[in-house]
């Protein structure tokens, strides 16, 4: 057999904005910058452009959908892809609010003609990963009529169409060349890609010949504590339903929100605190409210000093454990110390500090040692390290210490 042919279509990979063999990794994280940057929930945000970049990451990051679409392009997804396996169709991509009663509308988009299972994103709060939570999710799906038991209209109504002769899709054939033909498919519009056909008059009146209807339905999601981003919640044949055809799942994907304290690092929950010189040197207490809304008091003695940069952990403080939510991770504290203002206080009173602290080192001088004077550093105040760093490349090659 020959070499399959090679569609031209790049629409989904544009729409990333990655290249057509990009890794897994990088179409992850492509994906991930662009639904945070557009999601409805952020100011300002971008939903049509949300859900195009989802269906475009829905379907390259499934092996089997993205070899059918660069193959074949877009139109063998929504016509079943070049061995004829069909995926249900009438499809919803839905947008959900962070609120405990989940409406569909106005956040609610068909997609008649793509082949996609029903992808729900809920933004949760980092309080609902470590609580849990229930919410209610409405919203609507298609399900076979029952007044014609699926057939779209009365028994024997139903006719094989004879523009594609029962496909669903019509074969087109182009001479490319002496030899080398063309075979190209697209969706057949008689039939609406049903490959059946009903008279008006013997249409069902229920459904109007379409074999299902809409009707809306509630499910309970249960964010069970520990859960992360990303992590999917399936509804196994809750997805639309199609005469002859396995209903597919309704599949809620978690989307963490930004936390204003908390900063999550797996199973362990990282904070980051400020504290002043004080502080640092004669020991501290500071309360903190932890996701579950208990108050801590944290502590630290006199003298056990705190330096810049440093990491401390509270043990069991940090997420629960999906597979063990009694269990949890730690809590780790990452501290910076803000130092006091220059002269803060006159000269005697720093010569009293001073005799508590720990000794100076020692410096010896020279005789012909020179005096100079520390000035507050400014890029437009040094000419020679401008000059400088456009020879060896800037700031990076200074290195400055506290010391």
């Amino acid at each position: 057999m020959g070499a399959r042919p090679q569609s031209t279509d790049n629409k989904l990979y544009d729409l990333l904005g990655v290249s057509r063999n990009c890794t897994d990794a990088e179409l992850k994280k492509a994906y991930r910058k662009l639904a945070k940057e557009n999601h409805p929930d952020k100011h300002p945000g971008n939903e049509e452009k949300f859900k195009e970049v989802s269906f475009a990451y829905e379907v390259l990051s499934d092996p089997e959908k993205r070899q059918t679409y660069d193959h074949y392009g877009l139109d063998a997804l929504k016509e079943g892809g070049s061995d004829g396996a069909l995926y249900p169709k009438n499809k919803k991509v839905v947008l959900l609010p962070p609120t405990d009663f989940l409406t569909p509308s106005p956040h609610f988009v068909h997609f008649d003609q793509l082949d996609l299972s029903s992808s729900f994103f809920q933004r949760v709060s980092l309080e609902d990963l470590y609580n849990g939570k229930t919410s209610k999710l409405q919203l609507k799906k298609n399900v076979i009529c029952a007044s014609c038991k699926g057939r779209g209209g009365k028994a024997g109504a139903t006719q094989t169409c004879r523009t594609c002769h029962g496909r669903g899709v019509k074969v087109t054939i182009r001479q490319l060349g002496p030899g080398m033909v063309q075979q190209m498919q697209s969706h057949c519009t008689d039939c609406d890609g049903e490959g059946e056909c009903i008279n008006d008059r013997d249409k069902c009146k229920n459904c109007n010949g379409k074999k299902v209807v809409e009707e809306s339905k509630i499910l309970e999601v249960h964010v069970e504590p520990g859960m992360k981003e990303g992590q999917k919640i399936p509804f196994r044949g809750e997805g639309d339903q199609q005469p002859g055809l396995e209903p597919g799942d309704i599949i809620i994907v978690l989307v963490e929100k930004e936390h204003e304290t908390f900063k999550r690092n797996g199973s362990n929950l990282v904070l980051k605190k400020t504290i002043g010189l004080t502080e640092a040197l004669c020991g501290f207490q500071f309360t903190l409210k932890h996701l579950d809304d208990r108050e801590l008091l944290v502590t630290n003695p006199p003298g056990n000093i705190i330096h810049p940069g440093s990491l401390k952990v509270v043990e069991g403080e940090g997420m629960p454990m999906a597979k063990n939510p009694l269990s949890k991770g730690d809590l780790i504290i990452q501290f910076d110390v803000k130092f006091p203002e220059k002269y803060f206080k006159p000269e005697e009173e720093l010569m009293q500090l001073e005799s508590i602290l720990p000794p100076r080192e020692t410096v010896k001088i020279g005789e012909d040692a020179e005096s100079i004077h520390l000035e507050e550093f400014s890029r437009g105040s040094s000419n020679a390290y401008d000059e400088d760093d456009e020879h060896q490349g800037g700031a990076q090659h200074v290195q400055c210490a506290h010391q």
